[in-house]
């Protein structure tokens, strides 16, 4: 009788114990979720090739500073869905698009873009002059630029870094692509 009293203990115990563990896990989570990243989808053809409609990205949204090549998730007004765009541009650099050419000049020098494939420039682009970055501002792109509703278009014009949710680090679906996002660095002709 002794033994099944100390066994009916010990079982009250391990169910305490592997709740108040479930329970700080499930704290944790929701707090590191709540303040440091966040999931989202992707809407749109945009950024194909390298991100795809459908894809869900993780995002570190906790002390971002936005750099060149990044690919960020930016906040839309009133209930749209966000914009998932490439920084281009940062405070203080000067942007000129030349619609001839269907390139980027990034402070005069000419950019390279692997992420971008040659059949998502040439058509529809629309060229503008030299754009400086304002203070607290951001140029994004998309990566597929017939697609892309960015920086270009007046509609959208300079980010506000205020309205940036967060750099997209990390695909976790489709579980085939699952992995970290192609980051690029300013290349230059």
């Amino acid at each position: 009788m002794e033994n099944e009293e100390k066994s009916g203990v010990t079982m009250k115990e391990s169910v305490y114990d592997w709740l108040e563990a479930a329970v700080f896990a499930l704290v944790l989570i929701t707090f590191v979720f709540s303040f440091c990243f966040r999931m989202v989808g992707v809407d749109g053809a945009s950024m194909n090739d390298t991100l795809q409609e459908g894809n869900r990205l993780l995002l570190l949204t906790n002390r971002y500073t936005p750099a060149f090549g990044d690919i960020i998730v930016i906040a839309r007004k009133n209930s749209e869905e966000p914009l998932i765009k490439r920084v281009i541009g940062v405070e203080g650099d000067t942007i000129r698009v030349e619609e001839e050419e269907c390139v980027v000049y990034v402070n005069g020098k000419k950019l390279i873009e692997p992420y971008v494939d040659e059949l998502y420039k040439a058509r529809n682009w629309r060229g503008q002059e030299e754009i400086v970055v304002q203070p607290g501002t951001v140029f994004v792109l998309g990566d597929h630029r017939d697609e892309s509703l960015d920086s270009r278009d007046p509609k959208v014009g300079l980010i506000d870094v205020n309205r940036i949710m967060g750099k997209a680090i990390f695909r976790v679906f489709p579980f085939a692509e699952f992995g970290s996002i192609y980051q690029s660095e300013a290349l230059y002709e």
